[in-house]
């Protein structure tokens, strides 16, 4: 998975698709900084999630983002996604890899090295860890430090995301301790005093 610099975004979409979103994303994504959009709805039925993932593959290909489904490697499939994002309680990354190739797949590993230790021997082509700071996108049941980061950078050269509350003001940190990905989407998508392109410019 090769890794551009200026791309360090690694953007995950509101709960609710509204008709307005899908502009506001173009938006976004003209700023040049986002790698990845993981389309993220836990309510919508599947013939919902089709219909909105073909708009927005459109759009990501458009500006060269790829495009990945949280959860749902059928989906992912059906959609022709770049890839998929696998919680803990998905399905696991070996079989996941037997459905959909040599496509993306990046892995939860919450606040532990022995979880990104797995992760890493199954081949995931990131891990993400979290959460660093307090959101209001997901309840939060695991914290991670800078440390947990350092560690997991000293045992591998696999991508790290990073998220959790991150925002224009605690981002820094994150990356000079080398996460590749900061992962954000309550800061860009319901903050309430700047619109989505707005909030994107602050993160350089």
């Amino acid at each position: 998975m090769r890794i551009n610099k200026k791309k360090f975004i690694y953007l995950i979409s509101p709960t609710k698709i509204n008709k307005s979103f899908y502009q506001d994303l173009t938006k976004v994504l003209q700023q040049k900084k986002v790698g990845f959009f993981q389309l993220r709805l836990k309510k919508e039925t599947l013939k919902k999630k089709i219909i909105i993932g073909k708009k927005i593959r459109k759009i990501c290909k458009k500006f060269n983002v790829k495009f990945l489904i949280n959860d749902d490697v059928q989906v992912a499939r059906r959609l022709n996604a770049d890839g998929c994002h696998l919680g803990q309680k998905d399905m696991n990354i070996i079989k996941a890899r037997k459905l959909i190739g040599n496509k993306i797949i990046g892995a939860t590993c919450h606040n532990s090295v022995k979880l990104s230790k797995i992760a890493i021997k199954n081949k995931a082509d990131y891990i993400a860890l979290g959460a660093f700071y307090n959101s209001k996108t997901k309840k939060i049941k695991y914290k991670a430090s800078i440390n947990l980061l350092r560690k997991v950078k000293k045992i591998t050269k696999t991508p790290v995301v990073v998220i959790g509350g991150i925002n224009s003001r605690n981002y820094k940190n994150l990356l000079l301790n080398k996460a590749n990905f900061l992962a954000i989407s309550g800061y860009i998508w319901n903050n309430d005093k700047l619109k989505p392109k707005e909030a994107i410019k602050l993160l350089k």
